[in-house]
């Protein structure tokens, strides 16, 4: 039987404009027997996996409308004067962003989800890539999201982990060789039309790692596009709006589910064009 995976990347609260592309896949009935995620896609994923369907996505465009940057990245001045004099390893303690994944995860261990689940993080000494698919949920998904100087790596069986963007930023080969098929990445994108530079270090950190991911995408495409039917959504271009700015998730998901739906009823034609990293005039 033929395997659907949905990759999801690493991006912030651009991670919004995913929760769009995920209610258009639902209006189209799109089911994937197989979410993978990294970071921000990691949140995204694990919540669908354990609330697959219509109802699920739903769930989660409610939860991602009702966010602030405050429930997951607080700002704690003497973190983070403790993290430039040496003392602290990062910027934001994670008590928030754990606590809203408690609150809202709905299950346990990565193999209690309705559909399998994997997520990636990476080994802090080597940026080895480290897929989980079996272990506490929360511990996993703050592994893969623990984005470097900003939050704490996480111990997760045995190794201490960061961030899977820094090993596998949208993890098609992840779903490859776990045996998909067809294969749905669902990128957030990067700002292209930010008028001026982010104003905090924590703005500019994202905003970085949006443009990498961006980049490795492209290469990644280019590798699978062969090997298995790849549909990859297409980013909101223009786009001005940072990775740290989360006022603005009610427009991503609506702006991000139209164009999304318009692109699966155009038959999800696949065109690389359209991730080229460019600067929007």
């Amino acid at each position: 039987m033929a395997r659907t995976a949905v990759v999801l990347s690493g991006g912030g609260s651009l991670g919004a404009v995913q929760v769009g592309m995920l209610l258009a896949l639902a209006d189209h009935d799109v089911a994937p027997d197989l979410l993978v995620g990294t970071s921000v896609g990691a949140i995204n994923g694990a919540f669908v996996a354990g609330h697959p369907g219509r109802q699920g996505a739903e769930a989660l465009a409610d939860l991602w409308r009702a966010v602030r940057r405050s429930d997951i990245f607080p700002v704690q001045p003497m973190r983070g004067l403790l993290a430039l004099t040496g003392r602290g390893n990062h910027l934001v303690a994670p008590v928030a962003f754990r606590h809203l994944l408690e609150q809202h995860v709905g299950y346990r261990r990565l193999e209690d989800a309705a559909r399998e689940l994997c997520l990636v993080a990476a080994e802090v000494t080597t940026g080895r890539q480290s897929v989980l698919s079996h272990g506490p949920v929360v511990d996993a998904v703050m592994a893969s999201a623990a984005v470097p100087g900003v939050f704490p790596p996480v111990r997760f069986a045995q190794q201490e982990l960061m961030d899977g963007a820094v090993a596998n930023s949208t993890p098609i080969s992840v779903a490859v060789e776990a045996g998909a098929q067809t294969v749905y990445v669902l990128h957030a994108g990067y700002a292209c039309a930010l008028g001026t530079a982010p104003r905090s270090a924590l703005g500019m950190a994202l905003h970085a790692l949006t443009l990498i991911l961006q980049q490795r995408l492209l290469v990644d495409a280019a590798l699978y596009r062969s090997a298995v039917q790849l549909r990859v959504a297409p980013p909101l271009c223009p786009l001005g709006i940072s990775p740290a700015d989360f006022r603005h998730n009610h427009e991503l998901i609506t702006r991000a589910q139209e164009s999304t739906r318009k692109w699966l009823a155009d038959g999800a034609p696949s065109d690389p064009r359209y991730l080229q990293v460019h600067a929007h005039q």
